[in-house]
């Protein structure tokens, strides 16, 4: 194990119900465990308002992001926009997203999740902070429009990566950063990443749980109601690590370098 890791999770969905009953706790074990920042994901207006009332209450440890995952693309309208806005622009929140298209289980509809994904990327464009992003079984929509609007973004991290190398060679081609979870750990369905995490330059490189979801399949005890969380992101790091074959300390200060610079974050 890393010995005194620096670790920050660039996405954790603490507004899950999930955590409501022992937040605090979770937090600590995060602290215990190396997580010293963690960023909590804005999903939807409801979440990306108590993601910013959760980085408030828990000061320098937290930071959040707000926008509309696509699944709630349908709920999208001048009201969520404008709330949307109005939060993007606040100091604790450092990306606008979770934004993109999600084709797997189709929660909305396509034009719905298309014009969604879009308002988000020009507000991004907007107020110049970097996208959150998120892609499943959508790659070609998804590239096509993030490849307009690409070159006028603060910056953009595919959040979640879990495709293969050719889809990892075009969104480092756009100048990405990629968020690695879990996923890389799972010995049933994590081949096609594991090879594209070979091409990923370290600079590019973040880390994130996607707690409470993703829990890592290679944990020596997993937790009986399977819930992730923070404090496990040392495994993501060090199942990344022995991938590109190098030290898990070296790697840890890249990645901790990589997402304070993306995101903007002082350390203290």
């Amino acid at each position: 194990m890393i010995q005194k890791p620096s670790l920050i999770d660039i996405g954790a969905n603490l507004t899950n119900r999930r955590f409501h009953a022992d937040l605090d706790a979770v937090l600590d074990r995060a602290k215990t465990a190396g997580v010293t920042h963690i960023i909590v994901t804005g999903t939807s207006e409801r979440a990306s308002q108590d993601a910013l009332t959760l980085a408030r209450q828990h000061g320098a440890y937290l930071s959040c992001t707000a926008g509309v995952h696509p699944h709630e693309a349908k709920n999208w309208n001048a009201k969520v926009a404008k709330t949307i806005a109005s939060l993007a622009v606040q100091k604790e929140v450092v990306a606008v997203g979770e934004c993109g298209l999600d084709y797997n289980r189709m929660f909305s509809p396509e034009a719905e999740q298309l014009a969604c994904f879009e308002a988000q990327l020009q507000l991004a464009v907007e107020i110049q902070k970097p996208v959150f992003l998120h892609e499943r079984d959508a790659h070609d929509a998804f590239f096509a429009l993030l490849k307009q609007y690409r070159p006028h973004l603060k910056g953009a991290v595919v959040h979640c990566f879990t495709g293969n190398t050719a889809q990892i060679r075009e969104y480092l081609d756009l100048d990405c950063h990629i968020g690695i979870t879990g996923w890389v750990c799972d010995e049933r369905r994590g081949d096609d990443l594991r090879k594209a995490v070979r091409l990923l330059p370290k600079e590019r490189l973040m880390i994130e749980t996607d707690a409470p979801f993703l829990l890592p399949r290679n944990l020596a005890m997993r937790p009986d109601a399977g819930r992730n969380e923070p404090m496990y992101l040392a495994t993501v790091l060090e199942a990344v690590a022995a991938i590109l074959r190098v030290s898990p300390v070296s790697l840890t200060q890249q990645v901790q370098l990589n997402t304070q610079q993306f995101f903007g974050l002082t350390m203290k």
